[in-house]
């Protein structure tokens, strides 16, 4: 018999959405072969799948490991992970750690328990390329993007893309493309000078459409940490601080195309990948709405609710931890209250930097600072002494590793729940609220929600959740239409 929790991972099955490999293993009773969700191979029929939350309740129930994906491999269920994330972890290790390839994969290889060399030999086997060739194209797509939007000097783009030299940069894309990267430069989209000076260039994001724009900025107006971050008109801008890099960056939806335009400051160019791919999670710009609104739209309490708003997105996070303060602040009080105070703290507990914008003061309180402060430093803000240690506890958790609230190939958003529900003052409700925005989990649910329960029919956690079996695995989508059509808005 098929559960409404088994219906919901068929759907996850169907997406083949990355976000679930390692969550659940798939038996297919035609076959006997079970697979992770994101098997490439043609999706078995809805009544051939059984669901096991790990490969051994599989191959217990007398089904044999599937070739192609092989189960084996999926991330958190044994020290190696498939050859995708493997390239995955080597590219972002690489962009954001802004290291050498060697270096990149020996600790990759590290952290799996392998050498470099098996490491190169699964991609090469899996993806028919070296490491260095992925790499490669990724540096020259993006600089290839550089050069066509903005008016970077070429040897700040060599770097930005990369590339330890711009001689390098210059062979690679002349033995790649048979041009010199100047032959981009002729449609340039403008840079501009700032009024204290910093030159900023502007770059586009894209999106699968429809996007609802303006739910996105009232969602993180209703929530902006002041002084950190502000909506402006139809703008989103915040400060940001990558590794020793800082600066401000401003977000708008661009004209006739389904793209964000993002305008960043020079100082960031250097981690210019790190900063896509933090924007990507908080703007959700990788959401499949197509399918997501399929799913729900056949729930009649959000049939309508999904009509009236197409393309909405679950906010993310630009910084876990941030999230993470914020959700502890939100508990049991108003947005508004909850932001008020969270500004509060972003202002004594913030780095001051300048910005052209007068709302726009700090960086994001760090996770080491507050890791240090006193129950006394934090209550004087107007925080209940409860939810100082709670703060001070998350804070000291992210210093010690205990805890990452960021999202990563790796994440199990189960694993951190139950190491977020442990600390002092957090419950269900906050660690499911941290996962669907800071972890990214599209699955999250707090069934103690107060307004998703009343806008229910003022149901108890426990029917609340016997709701939402039919929204999955797209329970985090669900929630929010469910709080944006709610008077009483949550967090």
């Amino acid at each position: 018999m098929m559960t409404e929790d088994n219906r919901g991972r068929y759907k996850a099955l169907l997406a083949r959405d990355p976000r679930f490999d390692g969550i659940f293993f798939v038996g297919v009773t035609s076959t006997g072969i079970y697979c992770r969700p994101i098997c490439p191979v043609k999706p078995p029929k809805e009544v051939n799948c059984r669901f096991y939350k790990s490969a051994q309740e599989a191959e217990l129930a007398g089904f044999r490991p599937c070739l192609r994906c092989r189960p084996e491999l999926a991330p958190g269920k044994a020290p190696v992970d498939n050859s995708q994330r493997i390239a995955h972890q080597v590219v972002q290790r690489i962009e954001e750690g802004n290291i050498e390839e060697k270096a990149a994969l020996e600790a990759i290889a590290a952290e799996f328990e392998l050498s470099s060399r098996q490491v190169r030999r699964i991609i090469l086997k899996e993806l028919g390329v070296p490491p260095i060739q992925l790499l490669l194209t990724r540096r020259l797509l993006r600089a290839k993007q550089l050069l066509t939007e903005t008016k970077l000097p070429v040897t700040e783009i060599a770097f930005a893309s990369g590339f330890s030299s711009l001689r390098r940069f210059n062979d690679a894309f002349c033995t790649r493309y048979g041009m010199p990267p100047s032959r981009l430069r002729k449609n340039a989209g403008p840079d501009s000078t700032v009024s204290n000076g910093t030159g900023t260039s502007t770059l586009q994001l894209s999106y699968r459409p429809p996007y609802d724009w303006p739910g996105v900025l009232a969602f993180l107006k209703a929530r902006q940490l002041k002084g950190v971050e502000c909506v402006i008109d139809d703008a989103y801008a915040r400060t940001v601080k990558l590794g020793g890099h800082k600066g401000w960056i401003t977000v708008t939806q661009a004209k006739k195309k389904n793209a964000l335009a993002l305008e960043f400051t020079h100082s960031l160019t250097p981690v210019l990948p790190a900063l896509l791919s933090r924007l990507r999670n908080l703007f959700d710009l990788d959401a499949r709405p197509d399918l997501i609104s399929k799913q729900l739209r056949k729930d009649k309490r959000l049939a309508g609710l999904v009509k009236a708003t197409p393309g909405m997105r679950v906010p993310g996070a630009f910084n876990g931890f941030e999230i993470g303060l914020r959700a502890i602040l939100g508990q049991q009080v108003t947005v508004k209250a909850a932001t008020t105070i969270a500004g509060r703290l972003a202002i004594a507990f913030g780095e001051r930097i300048v910005t052209p914008y007068p709302e726009l003061t700090r960086l994001t309180p760090a996770p080491s600072r507050i890791s240090k402060a006193t129950v006394d430093d934090i209550a004087k803000l107007g925080v209940l002494s409860a939810r100082c240690k709670s703060l001070i506890a998350v804070a000291r958790a992210q210093v010690s590793g205990e805890l990452s609230l960021d999202n990563g190939p790796h994440h199990n958003p189960d694993v951190t729940i139950e190491r977020l529900a442990v600390l002092p003052g957090i419950g269900q409700w906050t660690a499911h609220y941290i996962a669907m925005r800071a972890l990214r989990w599209p699955d999250a649910f707090p069934k103690e929600d107060i307004a998703v329960r009343n806008k229910l029919g003022r149901v108890t956690a426990r029917q609340a959740e016997e709701m939402s079996q039919s929204w999955r695995p797209w329970r985090s989508y669900a929630v929010l239409h469910l709080w944006r059509a709610s008077v009483e808005p949550t967090h």
